[in-house]
C-alpha cells in the first residue's frame, strides 16, 4: 500500500556534504589495514620473475632462518587459486608467502627467498604474431544489413585504426587484507567492492561454507573496480592465517599491486564509417580486440555503445580476446565504454570534418528512434539535450572549425566534443530499517562505499522516506552480517541498494501509521492511512497538524525498543522491453605547444543525463573525478612491459604517469532535471561509470581541432605529435 511521503521539505536532491566525512579527513575511518587486531602477525609476498608457465622451485631455507620468522609458505595445495602455483603463468605472479612478527622482518625475508625455473618462452604483447585472437564468450559478434557492402558504396568514409595502451589502477589504498580464524569461522576486514561475492570467493578457495567467513569493509580507499574481485594475495592471507593460527595482516607493495590485481587491456580497434554527403550515416563497422590472461578470461565491453548509439542502417561489429601470458585484466572506470567510445567519437569527429558538417550536427543528424541492436524504446534518452545544454555552456558556438586556425600567444588552441552513454544496470538488494526508542533510524546493507558517498546518499533516501531529519538516520554497511547487496560496481549502487532502501523505509513508516490508525491509544487511531503524513519524526493528521505522535511516543506506549522492516527488491523485466542508459556530452578545450609540442588541458565541461541526482555535491564530485580519470587516459597512462619476460618496467608511481594538480583544469559539470521511473522506484540512471566515458575521445578530438593531426593512439605523447 503506498502512503503520502513526507510533507518536510526533500532531504533527496539536495547537496548534501559527505555524513562520513569528518570520519576521513580526521583520519578516524577505518580502512582495511587500520583494524586493531590482537596478536596480529604480518605477511609479505614473493613474486615470481618469470611467465609463459614456467615449472618453479622455491628455494626459502635463507628466509626460514631470518630473525622473527613463524613460516614460509611455498606449497599452496591447500587452497584453490585461479592458477597452477607450481608453474609461473605470468610474471609477479604469488610462488610463497613469508610471515613474521614484524612487517620489517617479513620484507626483509621475502627478499631472500631464491626461485629457480625452467626454460620456457613467453607471449606478453597483443601483436605478437604468436598471440592469437579467439572470440568472445560473452561479447558476441553482430551485424545488422551488409556493413561492408554499404561502406564500399558511402560517398565519404572515415577508416582509422585505434590503439589505447594498458592502464593500471593506482588508488591511494593499496590492497590489504587482515585474516583472523576462530575455530573453522574465518573473519577478513579487507578492501572490496562485493562484500558477498568475497564471501562466496573465500568460501570457494578455502573448501569451507560460506556462512562460516565474515567480510567486514567499512571503508574503502580508492578502487575503480580493482577490487571488483577477489585476488590470489587476499585468498592468501587467509590460507596463511589458518596455517600459522595467528591473525595475519597483508598488505601488497605498490609494485606488485601492477601484477596482483588487474588493470584496463590493451585494446586494438578499426573503426569505420561511411555516409553520405547530407551527413546521414550509411553504414558502420567495428572490429575490436583485447588482451587477456591465458588462465583465465576477462572480456572488455567496449563494442557496446557503437552498435546503438546512432542510426545507421548497416553495422558490423566484432570482439577477440587474445591470451596471453600476463596476469588477468579486470574492470576499470567505464570498463569497455570508454574504450570503444574512444573509437567511436573520434570516427564521428573525423567523419564531420571530411564531410564540413558541425560534429554536433552530424549526430543530432543521427539521433535514433528505438535501439536498433533490438528495436527497443528507450526508457529515457535525452543526448540530444545533453549535446546542446553542453554546448551552450561550454561556448561551442566560439570554435573554429579548421584545424590549427586558433592561437592564444604561441599556443594553438583545440576545442573538442564526444557524446558518452553507459548502460542502467539494476540488482536484487536487501535493506533493513530500523527506528530505535529514541526516535532515531538505523539503515542497513551490505553493500560498499569505495567513495562516490554511498553512505550519504542512502541516507538521504532513508530520511526522506522516513520523514526524519537526516542528522536522526545513520546508514551502515560494508559487513557480510547485513542484508545482502550485489557488488558496488557498474553504476548499481544508487538504483539497487538506493531502491532496497527506499523499500524498506517505506514499509517502515507504512508500519507504524498502521499501527497508530488501529491502536486506541494512539491519536490517529480510527483514521485512513491516507490521510496520515511523517515529518521530522511526527505523524499527524493531514487536515489537523495538532492531531498526531511520533515514533517515539508510539513506542514508547507499545513498550517496544524498537520497530524495524526488512526488505529485498528486485528490479523487474524492464531491461526486456526498454533500452535503458545515461547519456552525456563532453567537451574539452586544449592548448598544444607547437615546438615541444605537449598538450594541456584548459577546460572541461559536460552535461549528463543520469535520471534524478540524489545528492548534487556527490554528482558533481563524480563527474570531476572521472574527468580526471579521462585525462590520464588521454594524456598520461601507459603501462609498459618488457616483452621479454612480462616485467612491468614502470612499476611505480614516478615512471607510471596520472594526473596531478597542474595537469587539472577547470572542469566543471552539469545535470538535466530528469528522471526514469522505468528504471527503479527513485529513478536513478547511474552516474559513477559514465562520467570518464567520452573524455579521452574529447581530448583527442580537441587535439585534431588545435593541430590538424588526428591522433588515434593513446596516451597522446609527444612523440604521437611530432
Amino acid at each position: 500500500m503506498n502512503y503520502p511521503l513526507p510533507r518536510a521539505l526533500p532531504v533527496t536532491g539536495q547537496p548534501v556534504s559527505r555524513v562520513d566525512g569528518e570520519l576521513k579527513v580526521t583520519g578516524k575511518a577505518t580502512y582495511a589495514a587500520d583494524h586493531q587486531v590482537p596478536g596480529l602477525v604480518y605477511a609479505a609476498i614473493v613474486c615470481s620473475t618469470a611467465a609463459g608457465g614456467v615449472a618453479v622451485r622455491v628455494h626459502a631455507a635463507d628466509a626460514r632462518r631470518a630473525p622473527d620468522v613463524l613460516a614460509v609458505l611455498t606449497d599452496f595445495s591447500g587452497i584453490k587459486l585461479p592458477f597452477d602455483p607450481t608453474r609461473s603463468a605470468f610474471f609477479g605472479q604469488p610462488v610463497a608467502v613469508v610471515v613474521c612478527s614484524t612487517l620489517e622482518a617479513a620484507a626483509h625475508a621475502a627478499s631472500s627467498v631464491r626461485i629457480q625455473y625452467s626454460t620456457a618462452s613467453s607471449v606478453t604483447s597483443i601483436d605478437a604474431v604468436q598471440a592469437v585472437p579467439q572470440p568472445g564468450r560473452n561479447n558476441h559478434d553482430y551485424a545488422r544489413g551488409d556493413a561492408d557492402a554499404a561502406l564500399h558504396r558511402a560517398a565519404v568514409v572515415t577508416d582509422l585504426e585505434y590503439s589505447i595502451a594498458r592502464n593500471n589502477h593506482n588508488p591511494m589504498e593499496l590492497p590489504s587484507t587482515i585474516a583472523r580464524w576462530d575455530g573453522d569461522q574465518l573473519t577478513v576486514w579487507d578492501k572490496v567492492q562485493s562484500i558477498s561475492s568475497a564471501r562466496q570467493a573465500y568460501a570457494t578457495a578455502l573448501g569451507i561454507p560460506p556462512d562460516h567467513v565474515r567480510v567486514i569493509s567499512p571503508f574503502v580507499g580508492g578502487a575503480f573496480g580493482s577490487a571488483g574481485q577477489t585476488w590470489p594475495h587476499q585468498l592468501l592471507a587467509a590460507y596463511a592465517a589458518r596455517k600459522v593460527g595467528h591473525p595475519i595482516k597483508l598488505v601488497i607493495t605498490r609494485k606488485q599491486m601492477y601484477s596482483g590485481i588487474g588493470y584496463r587491456p590493451t585494446s586494438r580497434q578499426r573503426f569505420a564509417i561511411g555516409a553520405d554527403h547530407s551527413g546521414t550515416l550509411t553504414a558502420m563497422v567495428h572490429e575490436a580486440r583485447t588482451e587477456t590472461a591465458k588462465y583465465g578470461s576477462y572480456e572488455d565491453g567496449l563494442v557496446g555503445n557503437p552498435r546503438f548509439l546512432y542510426r545507421v542502417p548497416d553495422m558490423r561489429s566484432t570482439y577477440r580476446v587474445v591470451p596471453l601470458d600476463v596476469n588477468l585484466p579486470t574492470y576499470m572506470r567505464g570498463p569497455g565504454a570508454v574504450s570503444g567510445t574512444f573509437a567511436l567519437e573520434c570516427a564521428m569527429d573525423d567523419l564531420a570534418h571530411r564531410l564540413q558538417i558541425d560534429p554536433i550536427e552530424l549526430r543530432l543528424r543521427n539521433e535514433p528512434e528505438t535501439d536498433q541492436m533490438n528495436g527497443k524504446p528507450f526508457s529515457t534518452r535525452r543526448l540530444t539535450d545533453c549535446l546542446r545544454q553542453g554546448a551552450t555552456s561550454f561556448g561551442w558556438s566560439r570554435r573554429n572549425a579548421t584545424p590549427g586556425a586558433t592561437r592564444d600567444g604561441d599556443q594553438l588552441i583545440g576545442i573538442g566534443m564526444a557524446a558518452a552513454a553507459y548502460h542502467t544496470q539494476r540488482s536484487q538488494c536487501a535493506a533493513k530499517a530500523t527506528v530505535l526508542a529514541d526516535g532515531t533510524a538505523e539503515i542497513l546493507s551490505g553493500t560498499s562505499d569505495m567513495g562516490p558517498g554511498t553512505y550519504t546518499s542512502m541516507t538521504q533516501v532513508a530520511a526522506e522516506a522516513l520523514g526524519l531529519q537526516l542528522n536522526r538516520v545513520r546508514f551502515r554497511l560494508g559487513d557480510s552480517t547485513l542484508p545482502p547487496a550485489p557488488s558496488h560496481s557498474g553504476s548499481r549502487t544508487m538504483a539497487s541498494v538506493g531502491s532496497a532502501v527506499f523499500v524498506a523505509a517505506n514499509m517502515l513508516r507504512d508500519k507504524f501509521i498502521r499501527i497508530a490508525i488501529t491502536d486506541p491509544g494512539s491519536p490517529l487511531h480510527g483514521l485512513n492511512p491516507h490521510d496520515v503524513a511523517v515529518s521530522d519524526g511526527r505523524m499527524s493528521a493531514t487536515d489537523a497538524a495538532q492531531r498526531g505522535e511520533t515514533y517515539q511516543e508510539l513506542l514508547r506506549r507499545r513498550r517496544w525498543g524498537a520497530l524495524d522492516s526488512e526488505e529485498t527488491w528486485t528490479p523487474d523485466d524492464a531491461d526486456k522491453r526498454y533500452s535503458m542508459y545515461a547519456y552525456g556530452a563532453v567537451f574539452a578545450e586544449v592548448a598544444v605547444d607547437p615546438l615541444l609540442p605537449t598538450v594541456r588541458i584548459r577546460r572541461i565541461h559536460a552535461c549528463y543525463d543520469a535520471g534524478r541526482v540524489i545528492n548534487p555535491k556527490l554528482a558533481h564530485s563524480q563527474a570531476i573525478g572521472g574527468m580526471v580519470g579521462g585525462i590520464g587516459m588521454a594524456l598520461l597512462e601507459a603501462t609498459l612491459l618488457d616483452h621479454r619476460d612480462g616485467r612491468i618496467v614502470n612499476a611505480n608511481m614516478a615512471d607510471y604517469l596520472v594526473p596531478v594538480n597542474a595537469d587539472v583544469p577547470a572542469l566543471n559539470a552539469d545535470f538535466l532535471a530528469a528522471e526514469d521511473p522505468i528504471a527503479d522506484p527513485i529513478g536513478v540512471k547511474g552516474l559513477g561509470e559514465l562520467v570518464i566515458v567520452g573524455v579521452p575521445a574529447a581530448i583527442a578530438n580537441a587535439v585534431f581541432n588545435a593541430t590538424g593531426k588526428r591522433v588515434t593512439d593513446l596516451p597522446i605523447t609527444v612523440e604521437e605529435l611530432l
